[in-house]
């Protein structure tokens, strides 16, 4: 029996910046001038390098005429957007799964593929409604190939290719982290490289060196449990209301809490380095529900108002000192990456995480201490949308980096290129750290070494 699946298009309309010209109404046919792109290595087929020979057929509109479909389906949202190259978002919707979250306590893979199957061709046609675009009228198709979960990732891959291959378009597979980070860049034009970002989400801790495009230093980066994690397994232990994700929920309860009242050690004080571990706070907090008999079966709506104050204060506390682990962390990079670019100016705070205005505030500080500034996008940026992959696609359409449309129909046994595990940049030599886990074993060269590798080949 087919599971009815509840998933909820939003369509978010965002207002554009004054420098945005806004002309979704009166978009002309655009005018194709031919182009000879330097490729990189093939993200899709790596064995088919006889497909590039077909690089002279594609074209290339002018750079503020690019108009990109992004796809996301890394994870637990179906996302689409098109975007243009002059920085206007011409249309923005996602498909939540959050009546999956609540009804398996997190992701379920496979729940979660069944979800984007059913989704991802109404959340493309909207995507497009909206912009009042056909397939035709765009310049490439972006997507995200990873990291993220595969089962996930085939969706949106493969509607990418089918949407690519009937359309005669190129297609540029994104790499999750970075979209997060350069969608900053969207939002703040003065937001040069080289910049820092933190990337903090429900899968990911990661502290980067951005010193180009596709050009990363990783300085620190998760050995267990994200961020995100802990605050949903917190939320989830503490009987809150999981339907907008765990963050939200901790950080509205513990605006009634003592911050102060439970004394959680700070994860990896005696590491130097900066890596992020939250699986022995979560560890922690656990046990200071156990010895509070706080029952997560009754909700927080139904609790005692001595219960509410207990679970408030664990609620606070932990997210004192789940937030002071960030900062210790960014103090240092920032200190590491200055070291290695004097120039920095800013910090760019992205990913689910960042819509956290606790989270916000306290980083702030940290930045303002370092004479740096911070950038955040907005919250519907920070969590995982198709803006970002579309303009992440753009940033590297650009400057050729890309790959010719697939064929209309794709044989059966075609294999796709999806990275579930697949670091952005390479790890700075002070930052490697003995409690890295093992079991993160590299599945794919980072993004940096390949385009490295292929700018080598260039010359």
């Amino acid at each position: 029996m087919k599971m009815a699946l509840s998933s909820t298009l939003s369509r978010l309309n965002l207002i554009p910046r004054p420098w945005l010209p806004y002309t979704v109404t009166t978009l002309r046919a655009l005018k194709l001038k031919p182009h000879k792109p330097q490729l990189l290595r093939p993200m899709w087929a790596p064995l088919t390098l006889s497909s590039f020979s077909v690089s002279a057929q594609i074209h290339r509109p002018q750079d503020d005429n690019l108009i990109v479909l992004g796809i996301e389906t890394s994870c637990d949202d179906t996302a689409a957007a098109v975007v243009k190259s002059s920085g206007e978002i011409l249309s923005q919707v996602v498909s939540s799964q959050a009546d999956l979250l609540v009804r398996y306590g997190g992701v379920a893979p496979k729940m979660a593929e069944e979800a984007h199957s059913q989704v991802i061709d109404q959340v493309v046609q909207e995507a497009l409604n909206q912009a009042n675009l056909s397939e035709a009228d765009l310049s490439a198709v972006a997507v995200t190939i990873g990291p993220g979960l595969s089962l996930c990732l085939r969706v949106g891959v493969q509607k990418a290719r089918k949407t690519a291959g009937s359309f005669n378009l190129p297609i540029i597979g994104v790499h999750h982290m970075e979209a997060h980070a350069l969608v900053a860049r969207l939002m703040e034009r003065e937001l040069q490289f080289p910049f820092m970002a933190l990337l903090i989400s429900g899968g990911h801790n990661l502290l980067i060196l951005a010193q180009g495009l596709g050009q990363y230093i990783q300085l620190g980066t998760s050995i267990d449990d994200a961020i995100g994690e802990a605050y949903d397994k917190t939320a989830k232990w503490l009987g809150l209301d999981m339907r907008r994700s765990g963050g939200p929920a901790i950080e509205e309860l513990a605006r009634e809490g003592d911050a102060e009242s439970i004394k959680f050690s700070i994860p990896m004080k005696q590491h130097k380095d900066c890596n992020f571990s939250y699986a022995g706070l979560k560890t922690q907090v656990r046990l200071a529900i156990e010895s509070r008999n706080i029952n997560a079966e009754i909700p927080i709506s139904c609790a005692s108002s001595q219960d509410r104050r207990s679970r408030a204060d664990i609620a606070a506390s932990f997210q004192r000192v789940a937030v002071l682990h960030l900062e210790e962390r960014c103090e240092r990079a920032i200190e590491w990456a200055l070291k290695i670019e004097p120039s920095i100016k800013h910090l760019v705070v992205s990913g689910g995480v960042a819509s956290n205005q606790y989270v916000r505030a306290r980083l702030d500080q940290v930045v303002k201490k370092n004479s740096l500034q911070l950038v955040c996008p907005p919250p519907s940026l920070c969590t995982d949308n198709g803006v970002m992959v579309a303009w992440t696609g753009i940033e590297h359409f650009r400057v050729g980096r890309f790959d010719p449309p697939p064929p209309a129909v794709e044989s059966e046994d075609f294999v796709y290129d999806l990275r579930p595990r697949w670091p952005l940049g390479e790890e700075y030599a002070e930052g490697r750290s003995e409690a890295r886990s093992l079991r993160k074993a590299r599945i794919h060269p980072s993004l940096t070494s390949i385009i490295q590798a292929s700018l080598q080949q260039q010359h």
